[in-house]
């Protein structure tokens, strides 16, 4: 009766360029059949973060491995196609029952717990593996309110892999068995640039992964501090769909302050005081070479955070905002980081210029996952 009264509002979103994959796929199996055949691994993740953090997982498992990926996002599925694997949308559940084969490991990333999904495949004999499991600060009290159900989902799973030893605690304490801290998998994973472009010759700062409301504070704070230092304004927001209303902000900004404004994919010079990039998969790039990383996503309490691994590991200097709290696990692992209020943004860009730049301190231990993984290949 629910999926009925959606459907108006799944078929408006579905013209949106954002879920113009996803919808079809998902709610009506558009372009979306079952996995050909049982496969030896199959693993399910959510986004395009989650796909970038299974590559040195991919990596490890025998070459010759049958692999399956379902995902939820399109940024995710776009990821997860440039694998060697057969790859779908994970379509809602009320068609999970005919639409799952049995494989012989089902390995699910982070938060992604669907009923449905653990229900049907541990029916069909598959062994399930949760990895990088997490249960975020801001959710413990709804997971607790309802422990019933999640033990009861939790049950079916063989082995879970988490991020800490709270997540160890939380997990067990909604009736997980079998539960090992490995740290978060994205500390794994290499860190490379694609392209490499000339760094100006004065300061580069970059706002990456940036949301709604998170440009118009960097853009306050870098009028401010242009007025004193020579520096550039790279911004990179995280959703392609915000694209041109960011420009737009952009434009008023260069306006009203007699600032020179480029797009990214017009113009790759760097040659104005502001740049938005406007394609996708250019963050690295840019970071490498950033003097300044402002880090969107933690200004608001409504995102939980991006990766800082990146930045770090190119050496920029690293500011965040302090709602970070669906990344706990990798900023605890990065030295030099100023967290700051919004309004603190301006001091913050004038302090870093006498800080050391940021770095990544640790790095885990993948061969326990790899050797699960195997063992539940060879007996199922």
């Amino acid at each position: 009766m629910l999926f009925i009264l959606a459907l108006p509002l799944l078929a408006y979103l579905s013209f949106k360029p954002k879920y113009k994959q996803s919808i079809p796929a998902r709610f009506f199996l558009f372009k979306n059949n079952r996995f050909h055949r049982s496969k030896e691994i199959w693993f399910h993740l959510c986004s395009y973060g989650e796909a970038i953090a299974l590559k040195p997982i991919l990596d490890l498992i025998p070459a010759n491995s049958e692999i399956a990926i379902s995902t939820i996002t399109q940024t995710g599925f776009s990821q997860a196609k440039k694998y060697k694997a057969e790859v779908r949308y994970l379509p809602y559940e009320m068609y999970l029952p005919f639409w799952i084969r049995k494989h012989k490991v089902l390995v699910v990333l982070e938060a992604e717990f669907w009923y449905m999904l653990f229900t049907v495949a541990f029916a069909k004999g598959t062994k399930i593996i949760l990895l990088n499991a997490r249960i975020p600060d801001k959710s413990v009290q709804s997971y607790m309110k309802y422990r019933w159900f999640y033990k009861r989902m939790l049950k079916k799973v063989a082995v879970v892999f988490v991020q800490s030893e709270i997540d160890k605690e939380r997990f067990k304490a909604l009736g997980a068995k079998n539960i090992h801290v490995i740290g978060n998998i994205k500390l794994a994973g290499d860190i490379i640039a694609t392209q490499t472009y000339p760094k100006p010759d004065n300061e580069v700062i970059v706002a990456g992964s940036t949301h709604e409301t998170e440009e118009e504070i960097v853009l306050d704070a870098y009028v401010k501090y242009k007025k004193e230092y020579d520096a550039k304004l790279i911004i990179v927001p995280r959703h392609p769909e915000r694209f041109e209303s960011v420009y737009q902000l952009m434009q008023k900004y260069a306006k009203e302050h007699q600032l020179t404004l480029s797009k990214f994919s017009e113009d790759k010079t760097l040659g104005t005081d502001m740049i938005l990039v406007d394609m996708m998969g250019e963050l690295n790039n840019i970071y490498k070479i950033s003097d300044v990383a402002i880090l969107g996503g933690a200004f608001k309490d409504d995102v939980g955070g991006h990766n800082p691994l990146e930045p770090a590991f190119f050496g920029c200097k690293i500011i965040s905002g302090k709602h970070y709290f669906n990344l706990k696990e990798l900023f605890k692992y990065v030295e030099n980081i100023q967290y700051i209020e919004p309004s603190e943004l301006i001091e913050a860009l004038v302090k870093a210029r006498n800080l050391s730049p940021s770095k990544v301190e640790e790095k885990i231990d993948l061969e326990p996952v790899i050797n699960t993984i195997k063992k539940y290949m060879k007996e199922n």
